[in-house]
């Protein structure tokens, strides 16, 4: 690879340095103060600018290059750094210290003029009890959690993340009772509920992605989950397909949730999906979904979606070759964005933070380690170094420093 220019380098890494004295976020002198938020506001406006963390992972991984005087990986990591990525909450804290976390959240968010994105996380049985496992330890702990959560907001404009994997894992799909999906459904609406009382939350729901539930499924699972009180759902969170699979998925969603929200009768597996033909499924809508229909919005995590998703070569293994697991060969996707030029589709987002493992992958081995690897992988969650390089360098569109950072003259 050839190697990156020092004079270019230089304005990325001289901003990012900026960042530890809190510099990076300041406001470009042509950009317009964000609006307070107001009642009802609840859409992403296309110059809506997302917050971007100065202290991120990318960050502390630029500098900690730089120190090793690997200049070409800080500068990929400074890059990486500028774009805003969610910041998580996952009920590691108590009520009191969640509310002050995302209380000193908003104040950072507030001073950069900036908009975050947040996921909430802790649903109780959250995973099925998988890799990321955990969660508040039943409903009224974590509608206590979800107060707080919601009272730390207060009243600026946050994107909220509701719950990954809440509704398209939920425990009818791993092996629950009817009474835990019935929890798990009430669990979902009522943070949607609360949520919303706080003026400037943005709210969007689990719907999985477009290789995982049946349309009519999915849908079914949005209106039973509240999606009629949030802004909408989102895709693709910690997974790796394309955007234009996943535009027509939620389209396909949207569409379905509008006609089982207005057909008496309809039933969810009447819905055409994503496996029928293109031209029938739209065909089918046509006919029951009137042009002028008041659709579901959603969003996307593009955040390592750039390869689109990984297959295997045939036969290399003979179990589960967990292709959504830390799969090889990844790179980051569209940059966030609220300007996406799509009427249903509010935003593409980076949620899962680009580095962070999905857990440690075994393919249907004896493991213990990855065989994609060498070595095993980080627990999920834990930074990964080489696998942050690795999106980096297999961005697509190719990588760039976010030059809505740096300050104008």
């Amino acid at each position: 690879m050839r190697p990156t220019h020092p004079v270019r380098a230089a304005a990325p890494l001289a901003v990012l340095l900026a960042s530890g004295l809190g510099l990076a976020t300041a406001v470009p002198a042509q950009a317009a103060p964000a609006a307070p938020a107001t009642a009802g506001a609840r859409s992403l406006a296309p110059d809506t600018r997302f917050y971007v963390d100065p202290a991120s992972k990318a960050a502390q991984q630029a500098l900690t290059d730089l120190k090793a005087h690997d200049l070409q990986g800080a500068v990929a990591m400074a890059e990486l750094a500028s774009w805003p990525i969610a910041q998580w909450f996952n009920g590691t804290a108590t009520p009191e210290e969640t509310t002050a976390a995302m209380a000193a959240l908003q104040a950072k968010a507030a001073k950069a003029r900036q908009v975050p994105v947040t996921v909430a996380y802790n649903v109780p049985g959250r995973d099925c009890s998988q890799y990321s496992s955990g969660g508040a330890s039943n409903s009224s702990e974590y509608a206590a959690w979800i107060d707080a959560l919601a009272r730390g907001i207060g009243d600026r404009k946050t994107v909220v993340i509701l719950e990954p994997d809440g509704l398209a894992l939920s425990p009818a799909f791993c092996g629950g009772t009817a009474a835990q999906q019935q929890d798990r459904l009430a669990e979902i609406s009522g943070a949607v509920e609360r949520l919303e009382q706080q003026r400037g939350a943005i709210v969007y729901l689990d719907a999985g992605h477009s290789s995982w539930q049946n349309v009519g499924t999915q849908a079914q699972l949005l209106i039973d989950g509240g999606v009629a009180d949030a802004q909408g759902f989102f895709l693709n969170v910690s997974n790796y397909q394309t955007d234009a699979d996943l535009t027509r998925y939620g389209t396909l969603v949207s569409k379905c949730v509008w006609y089982l929200q207005n057909t008496p009768g309809a039933t969810a597996d009447s819905c055409a999906n994503q496996y029928w033909p293109a031209a029938d499924a739209d065909a089918w809508y046509a006919e029951r979904v009137p042009a002028d229909a008041k659709l579901t919005h959603f969003v996307i995590d593009s955040s390592r979606n750039g390869q689109g998703p990984w297959t295997p070569e045939p036969g290399k293994y003979t179990g589960d070759p967990q292709t959504w697991c830390n799969p090889p060969g990844r790179g980051l996707g569209a940059r966030p964005t609220a300007d996406t030029g799509q009427p249903l589709l509010d935003a593409f987002l980076w949620i899962k933070v680009p580095g962070e493992s999905d857990g440690s992958c075994t393919r249907g081995t004896a493991g213990p380690a990855d065989p994609e690897y060498g070595s095993v992988d980080p627990v999920a969650g834990g930074w990964w170094p080489e696998q942050a390089h690795a999106l980096a360098r297999s961005a697509a569109p190719k990588l760039t420093f976010n030059t809505g950072l740096l300050p104008q003259h």
